[in-house]
């Protein structure tokens, strides 16, 4: 019978090394030997900080790191804040300007294709000069739809304006020369033709302008706000340095009886220096801007509703002929315009008035009264205008309309042209007083990271300086 065989004898397991612990046998191999290694480096670093030495390097980093984020951020909101004064010289004040342009180069169009329709219906030839007005006004409103397409951003409702616009003129304006055939054939289909334009252009074209002009007044408004935000975000920044800065001198004043470290006395004057630069510079730019409304976009805007209405009451004044007899709508419509623009009997209110409070300067004033007393006498002669037609004298009401001398045309050119003069001085206030306000940021964004750099360098120098007294 074989006897069983007994098993071979085990090991015993490993004695602990003296002094240590056995190895858990639950732990992942290598894990506790990595933590073991960077024992010694924490135990150092923790043994260092309750030095002074280790205690003022860190400090050190502190005050350097703080310097560096409040330059950083200061020069973020500074170049945000000129980016935005950029928009607004550059680009948005200017397509509100264009918009306003497209707005009254169509309604001036309208009202000198009626003008020269009346004088052919006459019995006259077209004036040249209208005739070239009426083109020059067409040519202006599509090159500055073309451009305003280009530059229309990311407004949505301005897109839809500029595809609305650009599909309807050119209806308009074929409307418009086929009016001029029929007339210059003694068809009176040609008056119905001038109608149905002259509504394409009250109902369609110079609504969708308005809106056009509405949009770009408020991406106006958006990048003025941008540009007068005040940057809360750097200034605590900045002010959260400077207190820093202030602890860390009483403390070294407190622990070696000096008055002034240079290194860290540098360092508050850069930082200092770098949160009045941006703190003073943005009242400055919120001064400039708010002055930049007040001498030129308000006066802008009433100057442009002004001679708008001008515009439109000078072309419901000939359609009131065109339409020979059958003008009683036009006529109403002329003097709503009119009271609009000018104010009611005792000649108080209306948007020239509107235009005269906002012009803050003696030549700004000086141009607004000139056509304020161009639409007075326009109004009289219109009167005169129609108590001929009433009388059965049409002839002689159209040369009071459009005739060389003496008529109302001649009233509403002076007027236009003292509104021409109105709006590009307001344009120039405006322009000015925009660049001046954007000049006192213009240099902060580099300004503040040379600051931020010069303020870390001083204050690692300062507490240098401290830490080589334990060598």
């Amino acid at each position: 019978m074989t006897q069983p065989t007994a098993p071979p004898p085990t090991a015993p397991p490993p004695a602990p090394a003296a002094g240590g612990a056995a190895p858990d046998p639950g732990q992942p191999p290598g894990r506790g030997g990595a933590r073991d290694s960077l024992r010694p480096a924490l135990e150092r670093l923790r043994a260092a900080a309750t030095t002074e030495p280790g205690r003022l390097r860190a400090i050190g980093a502190v005050l350097a790191a703080l310097l560096v984020l409040s330059g950083a951020v200061t020069a973020w909101q500074a170049a945000d804040r000129v980016a935005a004064a950029d928009a607004v010289r550059g680009s948005s004040q200017p397509l509100s300007a264009d918009a306003a342009r497209i707005y009254r180069s169509l309604a001036h169009a309208d009202t000198a294709a009626s003008s020269g329709f009346l004088a052919a219906d006459a019995g006259d030839t077209e004036r040249p000069e209208v005739r070239e007005d009426y083109e020059k006004d067409i040519a202006e409103a599509s090159g500055l739809l073309a451009k305003a397409a280009a530059n229309s951003g990311g407004s949505g409702s301005a897109r839809r304006q500029i595809t609305d616009l650009n599909r309807e003129l050119p209806v308009y304006t074929g409307l418009v020369e086929t009016a001029r055939a029929n007339n210059r054939q003694g068809l009176p289909l040609g008056g119905a033709y001038l109608r149905h334009a002259n509504q394409k252009m009250r109902d369609e074209l110079l609504p969708a302008a308005k809106k056009l002009y509405s949009e770009q007044n408020k991406r106006l408004g958006r990048d003025d706000a941008d540009t007068t935000a005040w940057p809360y975000p750097a200034l605590a920044v900045g002010l959260v340095a400077l207190g820093a800065l202030g602890w860390a001198q009483r403390r070294h004043f407190r622990r070696t009886n000096r008055v002034f470290s240079p290194g860290l006395l540098g360092a508050t004057a850069a930082c200092l220096a770098s949160v009045v630069w941006l703190g003073a510079g943005q009242a400055l730019v919120r001064s400039g801007m708010d002055d930049a409304q007040e001498k030129g976009a308000r006066s802008l805007h009433a100057l442009n509703e002004a001679w708008i209405g001008a515009l439109q009451a000078r072309g419901f004044e000939n359609m009131t002929l065109v339409a020979r007899g059958g003008g009683a709508a036009y006529e109403s419509s002329y003097t709503q315009q009119m009271e609009a623009v000018a104010g009611g009997r005792a000649a108080e209110g209306g948007k020239l008035h509107d235009a005269l409070t906002a012009a803050d300067d003696a030549e700004g004033r000086s141009a607004v009264r000139s056509a304020r007393g161009a639409v007075v006498t326009w109004q009289q002669r219109h009167t005169a205008a129609r108590a001929e037609d009433d009388g059965g004298n049409y002839d002689g009401a159209v040369e009071r309309v459009i005739g060389a001398e003496g008529s109302t045309d001649v009233s509403f050119r002076k007027a236009d042209r003292a509104l021409e003069k109105a709006v590009a001085h307001e344009q120039q206030q405006f322009e000015e007083a925009a660049d001046g306000a954007r000049s006192w940021l213009v240099a902060l964004p580099a300004g503040a990271l040379v600051l931020a750099v010069l303020g870390a360098v001083a204050a690692l120098a300062g507490v240098g300086r401290r830490i080589g007294e334990y060598r």
